[in-house]
């Protein structure tokens, strides 16, 4: 039988197959073997193949083979690990939701995420939320930050759970697709998810005193917001660990550095010291964003263990 993976619990997952019925299904050992290098062989979004069987008086599936993956969004497990964890796969569209306070999403972090969609080719929407919590001051760094990215060629949208400011536009945005959410813990998925289907009426939780936010998605999830558009809401996560990629390529993955890297000196400049870079000059400029290029150079420092 053939499905897809709707939700991973670690050891467990629930497969909707091709006759749209829901299985449970463990994984073969030897699958988890052969994927020994990831904290999670299987994933949400992920199409298998499975056979059912008794146990304990019950159906369950036992997943064989996983398909090729269109695309998948890949993360360091946990700092100083080697092991890697997959957030989801075979997405359309990545939301990368964005809070500039309670909690602070931090550009290195956003840099980061985009880096690991740009590797596999997924486009990115950078969703600001909680717009209607912002003050006169902070809504002019708002602007500021949506402008980073806008010049380099990422829709951004600004939202309210409050007021529904954009939701039409988001709806549109989404619809026939499969849509990845992804960010910080608190940055209110969640609430977006509900936004978009009430029905779900899913469990929100707030902000701890810390202004961190407190974890409501344990597990990703797939739901069916229609019968066209799928939403992938995802644990939030505090720190984004890249992995398996090549110093060389890593300026390919920032778009402006990639439509200005022919007017380098050297074919393989690495934008760092060496002569007559156009990256450099464009930093220098003002033309490429000092923050954007901070994160290339953090990105690079092999020595950069704490991640953000």
């Amino acid at each position: 039988m053939e499905g897809k993976v709707y939700k991973s619990t670690g050891s467990w997952y629930l497969v909707k197959s091709e006759d749209d019925n829901f299985y449970e299904c463990k994984i073969k050992g030897k699958l988890r073997l052969n994927a020994a290098s990831s904290t999670n062989p299987v994933v949400v979004g992920d199409i298998v193949n499975f056979n059912l069987h008794e146990e304990e008086k019950r159906e369950i599936g036992i997943i064989e083979k996983i398909k090729d993956r269109k695309n998948y969004i890949l993360r360091k497990s946990v700092n100083l690990s080697k092991q890697t964890h997959i957030l989801a796969s075979n997405i359309d569209l990545l939301l990368l939701v964005i809070t500039l306070k309670d909690p602070i999403t931090t550009t290195s972090f956003i840099d980061r995420f985009l880096v690991a969609a740009q590797a596999y080719t997924i486009k990115t929407t950078l969703i600001f939320n909680k717009f209607d919590t912002y003050k006169k001051n902070e809504i002019k760094n708002l602007n500021e930050t949506i402008n980073i990215y806008k010049k380099i060629g990422y829709q951004c949208l600004t939202l309210s759970t409050k007021d529904l400011s954009n939701i039409e536009a988001l709806k549109q945005l989404i619809k026939g697709k499969t849509i990845m959410l992804g960010g910080h813990s608190g940055v209110g998925k969640t609430s977006i998810v509900n936004m978009l289907k009430p029905s779900l009426n899913l469990k929100v939780s707030g902000i701890s005193q810390r202004s961190q936010g407190k974890h409501t998605t344990t597990y990703a999830e797939l739901f069916e917001l229609d019968s066209e558009t799928e939403l992938i809401d995802t644990p939030g996560i505090k720190g984004f660990g890249l992995i398996n990629y090549d110093n060389y390529e890593l300026g390919d993955y920032f778009p402006e550095f990639l439509s200005n890297k022919d007017g380098c000196k050297f074919s393989n400049c690495m934008h760092l010291n060496e002569p007559n870079c156009k990256i450099k000059y464009l930093v220098e400029k003002g033309d490429i964003s000092q923050s954007r290029y901070k994160s290339y150079l953090q990105m690079l420092d092999s020595n950069d263990l704490k991640y953000r």
